[in-house]
């Protein structure tokens, strides 16, 4: 899909994809757990009727369910989490600190 507008350096043509419904479902999966709200989430960005969207979520949702979800336990059971964070470091040639 396509949209002809008109600027003053001339016309303009701009793309405009819907998502597919992969794309929708993942949106709403995002959003909440419920998976009717899902379906209407997605049919309401699809413009799809919610029974095929619901099926087709139902279908996802089995998938996921197979994977599973593994935490790391520390001593005693307790989770643990771990964040990594990244220090940039800024070296510039003329350093004024070492003379260089």
């Amino acid at each position: 899909m396509s949209e002809d507008w008109n600027t003053k350096y001339g016309t303009r043509r701009v793309r405009r994809d819907p998502p597919t419904l992969d794309e929708a479902i993942f949106a709403a999966v995002g959003i909440t757990d419920d998976q009717e709200a899902q379906a209407e989430i997605a049919a309401s960005l699809m413009g799809l009727p919610i029974e095929s969207v619901l099926a087709e979520v139902k279908k996802i949702a089995r998938t996921t369910a197979r994977s599973t979800t593994r935490v790391i336990a520390g001593e005693q059971g307790a989770q643990r989490s771990v964040v990594v964070e990244r220090r940039v470091v800024r070296r510039f040639g003329n350093d004024k600190r070492t003379g260089t």
